[in-house]
């Protein structure tokens, strides 16, 4: 079973990849984003408790993120592997990933790295602010937080996993096209 993580700053592609992926490689496509917005969407008994944490203004505890990913998982019997996007952020939530996957006798592959400098990074963000309807993608110095945020908080969990030799940084950098294809080199070598 192949199990990705696709890594990397805000605006760095990964949604993109993450849809070519899926597609090439017949991966079930998990994204915390998309996670929420079910089970809130649908009342469920997780979706209500993450609603309750999020009207506060509080994170939503990895507790609850977890089993959301569970039923995810459970719904999903047969795929040929996952890819994780916008999760684990943290060590913590890496460990919980970890414990998850292991539960179900597998693990995590790797986690793919998309290496793209700030300023395309930030050049990419306003771009995409043009359409987006998102106000923090319009603002430079929003952006500048986000990447801050990620490189503080999320960076770590690149180290967490390359102790265990599964951490590679991919160039981020080119065409859509181009970076999809060091993406499936790497990946039609495991």
């Amino acid at each position: 079973m192949l199990n990705l993580i696709l890594f990397g700053p805000p605006g760095s592609g990964k949604g993109t990849q993450a849809a070519l992926l899926v597609e090439k490689y017949h991966l079930l496509h998990i994204s915390t984003g998309d996670l929420f917005r079910y089970e809130i969407g649908n009342n469920t008994e997780l979706g209500l408790l993450a609603k309750s944490y999020m009207d506060k203004g509080q994170l939503v505890p990895d507790s609850v993120t977890i089993g959301m990913m569970k039923n995810k998982l459970a719904a999903n019997p047969d795929v040929k592997g996952i890819i994780f996007d916008g999760f684990p952020r943290t060590v913590a939530q890496a460990e919980a990933l970890d414990v998850l996957l292991d539960d179900m006798d597998t693990s995590v592959s790797y986690l793919i790295s998309l290496d793209v400098p700030d300023a395309e990074i930030t050049e990419r963000i306003l771009l995409r602010g043009k359409t987006s309807g998102r106000s923090d993608d319009n603002d430079p110095e929003i952006i500048a937080k986000r990447i801050a945020v990620y490189k503080n908080e999320t960076t770590p969990v690149f180290d967490y996993y390359a102790e265990e030799g599964k951490s590679l940084k991919i160039k981020g950098v080119g065409s859509i096209e181009d970076i999809f294809g060091r993406l499936c080199e790497e990946l039609d070598t495991f």
